[in-house]
């Protein structure tokens, strides 16, 4: 098992991890185009993101893994010829077990260890290539503003020489306020020797500069410089090097840290969120509220429950011998409008304080967030694996499709349906909607049961992904027949006599007399106070399935087909709903739900009316059939 997983995994794990990597590729593309970065940065870079995409690649691997391994085994029945040994499928799967969890004890050894060192490098490296000047391309035609305080428009230019014509340059580095323009008929741009600045030699030209600074207060029209020159050069500040980052700057980061670094620093935003919690009530127990200052609330904790009643009775007194309305409107406008922007302006105050402190402490709350949702992480991957296996390897038993065509569908619909419920699940956490816990462990509690099923279900050889089951179970759980499927046999082991079927297509036809004779259409009163006889159908359709399987033993093809004839009878639970009279009884009196129900069980009684019909004709027709064969036999 070792030697048939073990190549499979390894093949699969570097076409995921590529895959994955190809997406990283096109997310960031953007950012190192252009740039002129130097091969070993970007293959550093790459090298440290495929690093960081292991997560995402190892448990489809793993599910592809294993789902194609026991395909290959199913398809070629090996996997029969091991259960027909007397080995059970989880037998079969023990080594692999084993194998799976310890990778799995690996992946978290991963997460903890080498993914925030790796993440840590490439973080740093993707923020170092963004500060990282691009390469100079002057385009023909358009404004280039990639050199920060310059737009630059070259109408022409002459890719050998590298010279530039009909240029026109804003200079606005000191301010739109002090902008420089400068026309030139032709120049050429290059780099110092350290490539920290642009020289920019101009030839036959004019440049146009405000003079803002000189503008007094006195003067309505802004003065200017024009300057004709035949040859000028500008310096201008342009860093082309690569400057890497410390890479301590993301070290402090939740990416940058393991399991026990994890721990503290949640531990430690705990503490301040809590201490901030009690600063903000402590500031507002001293500001005062309700109109009542430290001192006050200090003076009333000091009096007995007696005396605070009593005070506050009498406040309460003397505020309704008061009307404040009429004071407010005895003062004139001006002090009225006095003490409404007074208030105003105290109920702002009051509301830009404690939204601050709200969005601090929201803020330090969604960092204590981000610190568990990847201490979790550090689990989850771990889990994932073992649950990709656990429904791979019995998937694979089951559907017995090798190769890279059914399994990498099943895979990919799979691991899409996991990755909609994990990301879902981590900005449900993110965001603070549902607990952290509960957004990181749901795509594992969701998918853990589908583990179970399938496991339990391949080990009995049960048939999970027959559509035709399924089909079944939902016709007769509607109450519709099926349709009788008989295959024609080349080689009978115990072929049928054509007497012993004749007799038993006689005894069904005089079974299905007596039905007819026995069992007629039932009023609504009889319907639900009796019902229709549920023994006599379920007699009627083991007695046709037991000719139908008999005489299917039999190499005649007219005999055969004649046999698919035979409808299917199934004993619906419409006909016979309520068994307890006294609640047959209520939902009579209750016409609602009666009446339908009649409606329903008398359609459906028609169609079995029909059905017991096409069994005697089809006896007709059968006995037929056999006589000819008794008449050849002889």
């Amino acid at each position: 098992m070792l030697q048939s997983f073990l190549p499979v995994f390894f093949m699969t794990f570097f076409i995921c991890l590529f895959i994955v990597l190809m997406q990283f590729l096109w997310k960031y593309v953007d950012e190192m185009v252009g740039k002129g970065l130097e091969i070993s940065v970007l293959l550093e870079l790459f090298f440290y993101a495929a690093v960081t995409m292991v997560p995402l690649a190892l448990p489809l691997s793993i599910l592809l893994a294993s789902l194609m391994t026991f395909g290959n085994l199913g398809e070629r029945f090996e996997l029969l010829a091991i259960k027909a040994a007397g080995v059970s499928l989880l037998h079969v799967m023990r080594p692999l077990i084993f194998l799976v969890s310890v990778i799995a004890v690996l992946a978290f050894f991963f997460q903890n260890d080498v993914l925030p060192q790796a993440q840590v490098k490439m973080w740093t490296l993707i923020y170092s290539v963004r500060q990282k000047s691009p390469e100079l391309d002057i385009p023909e035609g358009v404004f280039y503003d990639e050199i920060s305080g310059y737009n630059l428009y070259v109408k022409k230019k002459d890719r050998d020489t590298g010279f530039m014509y009909d240029m026109m340059i804003y200079d606005m580095s000191k301010g739109f306020d002090n902008a420089t323009i400068v026309l030139a008929d032709s120049g050429k741009l290059q780099t110092t020797a350290d490539k920290k600045h642009l020289v920019l030699t101009l030839y036959d030209g004019e440049s146009f500069e405000n003079l803002q600074t000189n503008r007094t207060n006195t003067y309505n029209n802004i003065p200017y410089r024009r300057e004709t020159f035949s040859f000028k050069e500008l310096l201008i500040n342009f860093d082309a090097n690569f400057n890497r980052l410390d890479d301590g700057l993301m070290q402090g980061q939740y990416v940058g840290k393991n399991y026990t670094e994890l721990r503290t620093s949640i531990d430690s935003m705990n503490i301040v969120v809590d201490s901030l919690g009690a600063n903000y009530a402590l500031r507002l127990r001293a500001s005062g509220y309700f109109g009542m200052n430290k001192k006050e609330q200090d003076r009333r904790s000091q009096m007995s429950s007696q005396q605070q009643e009593q005070e506050d009775a009498a406040m309460q007194q003397a505020a309704q011998s008061v009307n404040l309305d009429s004071l407010f409107q005895g003062e004139n406008n001006q002090r009225r409008q006095l003490y409404v922007a007074r208030a105003l302006e105290r109920a702002q105050t009051y509301k830009n304080d404690y939204n601050f402190n709200s969005m601090t402490v929201a803020d330090k709350r969604f960092t204590i967030r981000r610190h568990e949702i990847e201490l979790m992480k550090k689990f989850t991957l771990s889990l994932a694996c073992i649950i990709f296996f656990f429904i791979g390897a019995p998937l694979g038993a089951i559907i017995r499709k090798g190769g890279l065509g059914v399994p990498i569908v099943v895979s990919v619909i799979l691991f899409i349906i996991y990755y909609i419920i994990d990301n879902t699940g981590y900005k449900m956490a993110r965001d603070g909607v549902w607990p952290v816990w509960q957004g990181i462990w749901l795509s594992s509690a969701v998918l853990l049961p589908l583990g179970i099923f399938l496991t339990s279900r391949a080990t009995k050889d049960s048939a999970v992904l027959n559509l035709d089951a399924y089909a079944d179970f939902f016709r007769q759980l509607l109450g519709k027949a099926g349709v009788r499927k008989v295959e024609l046999k080349e080689i009978v082991l115990a072929p049928m006599s054509p007497v012993v079927a004749e007799e038993k297509a006689r005894a069904l036809t005089d079974m299905c007399h007596t039905f007819l004779h026995d069992n007629t259409k039932l009023g609504y009163v009889a319907f639900w106070t009796k019902g229709y006889d549920m023994q006599a159908i379920q007699n009627l359709a083991t007695t046709t399935n037991s000719l139908v399987e008999y005489t299917s033993e039999t190499t005649d093809c007219m005999v055969a087909t004649k046999l698919m004839d035979y409808p299917v009878i199934v004993p619906e639970w419409i006909l016979h709903p309520v068994r307890i009279k006294l609640l047959a009884v209520a939902v009579m009196v209750f016409f609602p739900v009666g009446l339908p129900l009649y409606w329903i069980a008398s359609h459906r009684y028609a169609h079995l009316v029909t059905a017991v019909t096409t069994i005697i004709e089809a006896d007709s027709d059968l006995i037929v059939l056999l006589q000819k064969m008794t008449s050849e036999n002889e």
